[in-house]
């Protein structure tokens, strides 16, 4: 007891002394201080981590909450926490507890007669029982130790931002993907009511061919245009099953199934307010797990210039030795011994030196890594910021577009009624009302995407500056 006492109170008198290597300092990443792109919107300063919630649709929750939890490459994660965090406290033991383990061992020996060793009274024959408990303990003296600590817990907290980034990434890949189904549905029910239209101009068509005012090429025409429409949906029914099958792996649900919806009963979620701070991209797991890695990076220097010094460790043995395993416990068979012994480079043609070199040239890689991650963040923010406001502004356009269309449609049946016109222009305004209908879905689906990139690229929401 009095042993171990010393050596604690010799390691934690070590331990406060200085530390060989730079401490951690963030470098500056000069990124402007906001986003001209950022639209005006009466949205509050703040939103909720759980953004997904903003679109008002109970099963897309539900299928980021199994996602979260099912999602294979999320167990991963949570698996490389679970190595970090041992690696970490196997880290801290060695350098706040010494090492002890236990010696047993019985042997029976036959010393030789003519060697002249042997005296009288050392018998030639004789046994040897010991119990022991060894210790070692390394002073950390330079802070090799401890910058290793500091570099192990660097990493630990780079593998849970790790996690974080596959979370908010899982998120959006889902809420993309289930876009997209929801898209489909829309462009299904805009098809068939295409399909419906034509198959009641191909009546009319027929009516008039038999009566004997137009040829029978108005009739194949409308039928071609029918069949168009109809292979138009089994393609539009076959994109969606293989988005729902998408969804079921990132969801964790492979036999998920979504009933029909529509995309244009979605909610827009609220927009950031101008002038949105560009310090935002702070808060990005990956811009995080960026900086974990330069603080471990930095840690490691002072880890290899300690290595150029000398080392010191304090070793003891205590226990019990006899002859006879009676008397092991007997008095006077108590052992023990304490060294301290030092180690360290008296040549070594440079290697510790170019180790940490080595060291240093990878921590001023991590840098560069950490500020292009930054450089990366801001410009996804100001992309998504962009296609969002302007997608919202092409969404009037082509509702303009899906109503003159339609009036088109509408005077090109009358006159071919009346006729004053051939089928083709029925034709052509069919065709026309039918890609600006789909276009106004699809730009639809682009801007509520375009919401998810900026939610992600904002780290998950944003919060009050």
């Amino acid at each position: 007891m009095i042993s171990r006492s010393l050596i604690t109170a010799l390691a934690f008198a070590v331990g406060g002394c200085a530390m060989v290597g730079p401490d951690y300092r963030r470098p500056p990443i000069g990124l402007p201080a906001g986003y001209a792109q950022a639209p005006a919107s009466p949205a509050p300063l703040a939103l909720p981590a759980h953004w997904w919630r903003l679109y008002g649709d109970p099963t897309l929750d539900k299928l980021v909450a199994s996602g979260l939890e099912r999602n294979t490459d999320i167990k991963l994660a949570a698996a490389r926490i679970e190595e970090a965090e041992a690696l970490l406290r196997e880290v801290n033991a060695t350098l706040f507890f010494p090492l002890v383990e236990g010696h047993v061992a019985g042997s029976r020996a036959r010393s030789s007669t003519r060697t002249g060793t042997l005296t009288a009274s050392v018998p030639q024959i004789r046994n040897d029982f010991q119990l022991t408990a060894n210790t070692s303990f390394e002073l950390d003296f330079w802070g090799r130790l401890r910058r290793t600590s500091e570099a192990v817990r660097a990493q630990l907290l780079g593998t849970r931002y790790g996690r974080d980034v596959v979370s908010l990434t899982l998120a959006a890949s889902i809420a993309q993907t289930y876009f997209a189904v929801r898209s489909l549905d829309a462009q299904i029910i805009v098809s068939g009511e295409t399909l419906k239209a034509a198959e009641d101009s191909l009546d009319l068509a027929r009516a008039r061919a038999q009566a004997g005012l137009v040829s029978d090429l108005d009739g194949y025409q409308a039928n071609a245009n029918r069949a168009q429409l109809a292979a138009q949906m089994k393609d539009l029914r076959r994109q969606r099953e293989v988005a729902v099958h998408q969804i079921g792996v990132l969801s964790g649900l492979l036999d998920v199934g979504l009933e029909a919806g529509d995309l244009r009963a979605l909610p827009t979620p609220p927009l950031p307010p101008p002038g949105l701070p560009s310090a935002l991209i702070e808060r990005r797991p990956d811009v995080r797990q960026a900086e974990a890695q330069l603080m471990a990076a930095n840690a490691q220097i002072g880890v290899a210039k300690a290595a150029q010094l000398p080392t010191f460790s304090l070793t003891g043995a205590l226990g019990r030795e006899s002859q006879e395993l009676g008397t092991l416990f007997a008095t006077g068979a108590g052992i023990w011994s304490l060294g301290l012994g030092v180690v360290g480079p008296i040549i070594d043609g440079g290697r510790y030196a170019a180790r940490t070199e080595q060291a240093e040239a990878r921590a001023r890689q991590a840098e560069v890594t950490y500020e292009k991650t930054a450089q990366t963040a801001f410009r996804e923010v100001a992309d998504a910021l962009s296609n969002v406001t302007l997608s919202a502004e092409v969404e009037q356009d082509l509702r303009d577009r899906v109503e003159q269309a339609s009036n088109s449609l509408r005077l090109a049946t009358l006159r071919y009624e009346s006729g004053y016109s051939a089928y083709l222009e029925v034709l052509d305004a069919q065709r026309t009302l039918n890609d600006a209908q789909l276009a106004l879905v699809r730009n639809r689906q682009s801007y509520l995407g375009y919401t998810v990139d900026l939610m992600n690229a904002l780290g998950g929401g944003w919060t009050a500056y």
